[in-house]
């Protein structure tokens, strides 16, 4: 009976949470319109942010194989949108059909890459991996002769933007009354797909996939031993993760209007990677919280920064994006020294390092 009671008053909180946690995220564009539409697309690419985190964590966090590569899928994605919707080779296919063929592509790369690297473990499956983002980076840049795929360093503009019916995301309109700009109706666009995803990650999570990913993370040989398909379920893990960024890229495209080899570098990469580690590896909840941080706190310090330096000094003493660099580069050596699990890690995850500690010990 008291058990009961329990787990209904857990439901209720839980219900109740979800409740506010709605009502913050529904408003949330409209607030921060108030200081500028800037704000909004920062929110949106901090959700774009969120899907590669998560499609990674599948990866790295999950099934434990370093990626260095991982941006590569969030070119694929969206060069499959801009050359699907824009004037470059005069297509402009519905979002029903690109979304499927981006994530189609994207897994299919993910399996390219997951299957010559199977054997592959730690440094030399970076190395691998890093390489293979290069690679797509490259030839994105020079797919422009003799046959001019990708229009080369010059990128592909006037990309078609998410489109249902008659309703275009591209552009402001008033819907019952109130206005809606652009950013704002790709925010509740990218919302409800993160959702998605969240979703689909948790019952991924919870499942006999998701439970023989961490048995591979634990110790690959004793998954093996216990009948696990090691090469099949290390596959999937792949293609997942590459899924979620071809989506991710996709969506990419269509809100900016216009992609480049430049925004797929391997500094791209390794930030993403930084958000799965900063939140938590493993942990859901913490991903999307260490995937928001990255991906707004450099903006507010952007914002911040030279204001306040005009204040003490009365000019710019410091370069600001130094300065961005500095304190972010500082903020990740301080969580590796005293958050060395993230900073909302899972459960087994700070059970494997006390462990390790206390063995050490």
């Amino acid at each position: 009976m008291n058990t009961t009671t329990s787990s209904r008053g857990l439901s209720s909180r839980h219900l109740l949470g979800i409740v506010l946690i709605g009502i913050v995220l529904a408003v949330l564009p409209f607030v921060l319109g108030m200081a500028g539409q800037s704000w909004v697309r920062i929110v949106n690419f901090a959700l774009l942010y969120v899907m590669l985190s998560l499609g990674l964590n599948i990866v790295v966090g999950f099934a434990g194989l370093l990626d260095l590569g991982y941006i590569a899928f969030y070119a694929v994605g969206a060069y499959a949108w801009a050359l699907l919707a824009s004037p470059h080779f005069g297509l402009h296919l519905p979002f029903w059909a690109i979304l499927p063929i981006s994530l189609g592509l994207a897994c299919v790369f993910g399996v390219l890459l997951g299957a010559p690297t199977l054997k592959l473990r730690g440094d030399y499956l970076a190395i691998v991996t890093l390489g293979f983002g290069e690679i797509i980076r490259i030839f994105l840049n020079n797919l422009n002769a003799p046959v001019n795929i990708t229009n080369g360093p010059q990128g592909i503009n006037r990309i078609d933007g998410f489109k249902i019916g008659e309703f275009m995301f591209s552009r402001s309109e008033t819907i019952m009354g109130m206005r809606f700009t652009s950013p704002e109706k790709y925010y509740y666009l990218l919302l409800g797909i993160t959702l998605l995803i969240v979703l689909v990650c948790m019952r991924l999570q919870n499942s006999r996939i998701g439970r023989a990913w961490e048995a591979i993370r634990e110790d690959e040989t004793a998954a093996k031993a216990m009948g696990i398909n090691t090469r099949n379920v290390k596959l999937l893990a792949f293609a997942m993760g590459a899924s979620f960024g071809g989506v991710a890229g996709a969506l990419f495209a269509s809100m900016q209007g216009f992609v480049s080899p430049e925004s797929f570098s391997l500094t791209e990469s390794i930030s993403v990677l930084c958000m799965v580690v900063l939140g938590g590896m493993g942990n859901i909840p913490g991903v999307i919280l260490g995937a928001i941080l990255l991906a707004a706190l450099p903006e507010f310090l952007r914002a911040v920064v030279e204001p306040v330096q005009r204040l003490i000094f009365g000019e710019v003493v410091l370069d600001p994006e130094g300065i961005r660099m500095l304190l972010f580069g500082l903020a990740m050596v301080c969580v590796m020294l005293f958050r060395p699990a993230g900073l909302w890690p899972s459960a087994v995850r700070k059970r494997e390092l006390a462990g390790t500690n206390g063995g050490q010990a």
